[in-house]
């Protein structure tokens, strides 16, 4: 590992601990007028979410209504009841996106399959860039914000569903991260700046509380936020 990706690792908490959780549990609000336009304004809005560390799995309690769950895995988005009635259900959800329409929304399981890749990456890392088949390469720092901020490139497996294969970190000198660029395959490829505060302590463990997105064109980042993330209520579960 890099000397900046150890400095990342020890700021969240270190490695030693991460490798011993089992889940991590949030209340989530994603929202934006993103969603809106995609006709999900609400639907993860007030949701719990666990996501499972050492397998792609993420679980929405009260996924389109009360009792019920969605269910993420890289192949398979599940909407059950609470007694575990299959209400819907898809295969190979990426590639189900309608990306040459740009007027098409999605429905609750296109929002499921995002935002379920989406917090299982977000909740995991910075142990998910240590997984096997990640590739990391430190490029030179940058000034975002007025913050000078070390950067790393994250090059993604195929095992490892994300919003793009080649992504870059940015981390501020206390090694917490503050920054993420990529360009998501279901919006189209189109990039975007994904912004990262407000960090909260659990169990020994570094978790952003806040995050947001704006476009990101030409290297210009747009001035409003497009989607808008808040996590509340953090827990962990460790391995006995």
């Amino acid at each position: 590992m890099s000397d900046l990706l150890d400095l990342v690792l020890e700021a969240h908490g270190g490695l030693d601990r991460w490798r011993r959780v089992q889940q991590v549990r949030a209340r989530l609000d994603l929202t934006g007028p993103t969603f809106v336009a995609l006709g999900q304004g609400t639907t993860l809005v007030g949701v719990d979410v666990e996501v499972h560390v050492h397998e792609q799995c993420t679980v929405f309690a009260g996924f389109t209504g009360p009792g019920r769950r969605g269910v993420y895995t890289p192949d398979l988005v599940t909407v059950t009841e609470a007694d575990g009635t299959v209400l819907a259900q898809r295969g190979a959800p990426r590639e189900s996106y309608p990306l040459g329409d740009a007027d098409a929304g999605w429905d609750a399981l296109h929002a499921l399959y995002f935002a379920g890749y989406g917090l299982w990456n977000y909740l995991t890392t910075p142990y998910l860039l240590t997984l096997p088949g990640m590739r990391t390469e430190e490029l030179e720092p940058s000034e975002v914000d007025g913050w000078s901020l070390r950067r790393l490139r994250v090059t993604f497996p195929p095992h490892i569903a994300t919003h793009s294969t080649e992504q870059v970190f940015y981390f501020g000198e206390d090694g917490l991260l503050r920054r993420i660029d990529y360009a998501p395959y279901v919006f189209g490829g189109r990039p975007g700046a994904h912004h990262i505060d407000a960090h909260e302590t659990v169990s020994g463990l570094v978790f952003p509380t806040h995050r947001h997105v704006r476009t990101a064109v030409g290297g210009r980042v747009g001035a409003e936020a497009i989607i808008t993330l808040d996590l509340a209520d953090i827990s962990v579960a460790f391995a006995d």
